[in-house]
């Protein structure tokens, strides 16, 4: 069985990052999406909030072979503990497979793990986490830009944050 991990923040999750576990549903056997907790970051979301959007979302979509979980620490640990061979990482753009190739390769020499880029489809490379939250901020309507189940969630999110 050939296991993929699509890491990342979800921070909310969004249309692209649905887009990118879609395909790789389709091309592993089973496929991991794990909430990365990182503490230098500041969410809007509490990780229990961001595995609960992706769960929701998921299965709204109908996905049977996806396993939602979070993960404190280098995801190459998480790698080796579920028996995952690849990381699978969306790109948007050129900025994005920078950033990313650094640690594709220093995550190669921790655990062996191989790191898989696929494209953004085009209709959604602009679309991102931060992009989506400054326009909810600014009452902007991301519909299609996130699940419909994550709308009223981000709004009330962002209507706490601001009254902080």
């Amino acid at each position: 069985m050939t296991i993929a991990v699509c890491p990342g923040s979800y921070d909310p999750v969004t249309s692209g990052h649905l887009d990118v576990i879609e395909r790789c549903t389709k091309l592993f056997d089973q496929v991991h999406v794990v909430v990365a907790v990182n503490g230098a970051k500041r969410p809007l979301f509490s990780t229990d909030e961001r595995t609960a959007m992706l769960r929701r979302a998921l299965d709204d979509d109908g996905f049977t072979n996806v396993i939602v979980a979070s993960w404190t620490g280098l995801i190459t640990e998480y790698c080796t503990k579920v028996g995952a061979t690849v990381l699978v990482k969306g790109l948007r753009q050129n900025g994005d497979y920078e950033a990313e190739l650094g640690m594709a390769l220093v995550n190669r020499k921790l655990s062996g793990v191989e790191t898989m880029f696929l494209p953004a489809d085009p209709v959604k490379e602009h679309i991102s986490s931060s992009i989506v939250k400054d326009v909810a901020r600014h009452g902007g309507d991301v519909t299609g830009m996130v699940p419909d189940s994550v709308v009223p969630l981000l709004q009330r999110a962002v209507e706490l944050d601001s009254a902080q």
